[in-house]
């Protein structure tokens, strides 16, 4: 299981480090629905990696992708193919980045969340984490590393966990600050959202690059091989 969790420890980083669900639930915990659309959203958030994952272990459990001795050549195609992407998309976010110190405008969705029900939180965190070409790609990709390592059923929910849980730091981190500190975490959690909307095409410019080179040259890495 080692090589397993060594696999998906930094996709699950890239998948924490995403600015929008963060400033979407302190979005959330600063309506009069606080203290049941935050644990909604995040609900909703755990579900989507969660049924990603799942999806693409009972797929490669078909396949049967651990007994060839072999490389499997899919993954690495996945590689390729998901590093391309991602720096597609990193050309197109540090080109949308706001030019010369302009400000940065909310989606018209985060403007809605004041609004939002519980039900519409919790479809937001799935949608977000389940359904956005980074965070799906990567989800995707630490499912895929965890089926060919040729675990156990026990041991591949395991280390599925391990990778929700270290994907999902950055959305708890604030909703347990919330809950332990009451109306004393609203400045810091404003100063979070502030400086995450107004860099978030920049870091998210730089996280897809960054990812993207990386898996561009283990896909290739693996179809040389």
């Amino acid at each position: 299981m080692g090589s397993a969790l060594g696999d998906i420890l930094p996709l699950g980083i890239g998948v924490a480090v995403s600015p929008f669900p963060v400033v979407a639930v302190i979005l959330m915990l600063f309506t009069r629905r606080a203290k049941s659309n935050a644990p909604a959203f995040l609900a909703g958030w755990l579900a989507g990696l969660a049924v990603v994952g799942v999806l693409v272990l009972v797929i490669a459990s078909g396949v049967d992708v651990a007994a060839d001795e072999e490389p499997w050549a899919g993954e690495a195609w996945l590689r390729t193919v998901a590093g391309v992407l991602l720096l597609f998309l990193g050309a197109w976010q540090w080109r949308s980045r706001p030019k010369n110190g302009g400000e940065t405008r909310m989606p018209r969705w985060m403007r809605r969340l004041e609004s939002a029900s519980p039900v519409m939180a919790l479809g937001l965190g799935a949608v977000l984490s389940g359904l956005n070409p980074k965070d799906t790609t990567l989800t995707v990709l630490a499912a895929a590393a965890i089926a060919r390592a040729g675990l156990s059923t026990g041991e591949s929910m395991i280390a599925l966990a391990v990778y929700i849980a270290i994907a999902t730091i950055s959305v708890v981190a604030p909703v347990a600050l919330y809950f332990a500190l009451g109306d004393r975490a609203e400045a810091t959690l404003n100063g979070w959202k502030v400086w995450l909307i107004a860099n978030n095409a920049t870091v998210m410019a730089v996280l897809f690059v960054l990812f993207g080179v990386l898996l561009l040259a283990q896909g290739t890495w693996g179809l040389a091989s």
